[in-house]
């Protein structure tokens, strides 16, 4: 079951929902079954400093020049 994101012209409402096959969505604000499915946004993964900090602290141990 995929998440897809959806618009809702009637309220002017932008949201998710996890929708099977067989189901028509409606908006979760006003009930309008007459939703525009939008293109979703590929998440980037995260990488927090630490994360990035310990990438280089290993990458400076391993003798690599390119991560720091």
């Amino acid at each position: 079951m995929p998440i897809f994101d959806f618009h809702c012209p009637a309220c002017d409402k932008t949201f998710e929902l996890l929708v099977r096959g067989s189901q028509t969505p409606q908006c979760p604000q006003c009930g309008s079954a007459s939703l525009e499915k939008q293109v979703s946004r590929p998440a980037p993964h995260g990488q927090s400093a630490a994360m990035v900090q310990r990438a280089r602290a290993q990458a400076k141990r391993e003798g690599h020049f390119s991560n720091y």
